[in-house]
């Protein structure tokens, strides 16, 4: 844990390094979320609910899922560049390391800029925590952060699982996009809204209703079923799948030399 913590800081001061790059590119971060939320802010300024949810109830589907997949992006990165280690060779200097293949992939890249989206996702639940309704006591407030937390389960499952494919095609890939932007896009509303289709999908196949959606029903009082706030928990358990299959594609791996 120490060597990470080192990791994280010797990446965060070579980021930093160029400071106004830094800092413009996460205000660009924060302003493509930003244009995100205006898209949702229109829509409840012309229609008062969608589905019977709130604009409030809504913002804290949206900022649930921007903050996992912010903080995913930001300390997994590495899973999502991981063709680039395939193609660059970069990969075979990692297996002769004496330390893991998982530490140093998750230490290869970090995105500390992903804080202009964090941000943006603090301040709609900021607004939305206060007036949505809710009666925060302990169990809302877990709710709300097993929702957080299984969130990053998933989209660090997804990247892992993307990495895996990516030992047998580093090309066509994109289409990993669908699950990983996908969700977070989908993500900004309750899944119920996009058809009985859609909602089947992303909670038998990608589980994020799970960590969505049902928990939601809960927070905001639709279901007295206590049980649905620790469905999130199921994001760690569609992790090891995806692990699995990583370990699977790093079995098969032979380099090609140089």
């Amino acid at each position: 844990m120490k060597l990470y913590v080192r990791y994280l800081s010797m990446l965060l001061k070579s980021q930093l390094q160029y400071r106004a790059s830094f800092f413009m590119t996460a205000a660009g971060q924060f302003l493509v979320s930003f244009t995100a939320f205006l898209g949702v802010y229109f829509l409840f300024s012309r229609f008062h609910s969608v589905e019977g949810f709130s604009f409030p109830e809504v913002l804290i589907c949206f900022s649930v899922m921007l903050t996992s997949f912010s903080v995913t992006e930001c300390f997994a990165r590495g899973f999502d560049a991981f063709p680039k280690l395939i193609r660059s060779g970069e990969l075979d200097r990692i297996l002769v390391r004496p330390k893991g293949v998982i530490f140093q992939v998750l230490t290869s890249q970090m995105e500390f800029t992903r804080i202009g989206r964090f941000l943006q996702a603090v301040l709609m639940l900021g607004y939305a925590v206060p007036n949505c309704g809710v009666v925060w006591t302990a169990d809302k407030i877990l709710t709300v952060v097993l929702m957080i937390i299984g969130g990053i389960a998933v989209f660090t499952s997804l990247f892992v699982l993307y990495a895996g494919i990516s030992f047998f095609t580093i090309e066509g890939l994109e289409f990993m996009n669908i699950f990983t932007d996908g969700s977070r896009e989908f993500g900004k509303y309750p899944l119920s809204v996009y058809g009985e289709t859609v909602l089947k999908f992303f909670t038998y196949v990608i589980p994020t209703a799970l960590v969505q959606y049902y928990p939601l029903l809960y927070l905001v009082g639709r279901s007295d079923d206590r049980r649905l706030m620790l469905l999130p928990l199921i994001g760690f358990v569609f992790f090891l799948p995806c692990y699995g299959f990583f370990r699977y594609g790093l079995r098969s791996y032979r380099s090609a030399g140089s």
